[in-house]
């Protein structure tokens, strides 16, 4: 699921205290020759609040049984994100489909500036002081995936040192 992505860390969820949060729950509807068929479809963040997120999708006739099938299918794509202090290491844009996700970081107490998908995403992650923009599509599916592009696309200094091959003080001075 991640393979475009560089450096990127998968986690397995045993041992993990994950927490689920619900972004969106959608009633679909089926046009049969006998009516209309109802169905639910959910999408799911479970983090650790500590760097380790994941996002997943699940579908069903119940809504419970939909949020439970997206949680599973969450803890399934689970990867470790970078953060710097309760932030982001660097701004970084992310985009999916027709959604566009800016994220900045932010100094201590500035707190979580986002809006929907974007907030139950970053909270889950552990990010305490974080900007954001959402431009293009409000889909929540899309935004989500959008953030979770931006956040993949992340690197601390020690990643981006050992890419280039040099020390950590060269990163800053060089």
């Amino acid at each position: 699921m991640y393979q475009k992505y560089k450096n990127v860390e998968t986690v397995k969820p045993g041992g993990l205290e994950l927490k689920d949060r619900l972004v969106g729950v959608q009633r679909v509807t089926k046009v049969t020759k006998g009516g209309r068929a109802f169905g639910f479809s959910a999408i799911v963040v479970v983090g650790d609040e500590n760097g380790v997120v994941g996002h997943g999708l699940g579908k069903s006739k119940e809504v419970s049984e939909a949020i439970s099938k997206a949680v599973e299918d969450a803890k399934k794509n689970l990867v470790r994100i970078p953060l710097v202090k309760g932030t982001l290491p660097h701004e970084q844009k992310g985009k999916y489909g027709g959604a566009r996700v800016l994220l900045l970081p932010a100094s201590a107490g500035t707190g979580v500036i986002a809006g929907g998908a974007i907030r139950a995403v970053l909270e889950a992650v552990g990010v305490h002081d974080v900007l954001s923009k959402n431009q293009g599509s409000s889909n929540p599916h899309n935004v989500v995936k959008a953030t979770f592009d931006a956040l993949l696309r992340l690197r601390n200094a020690e990643t981006v040192a050992k890419q280039r091959g040099i020390s950590l003080e060269k990163v800053f001075n060089g």
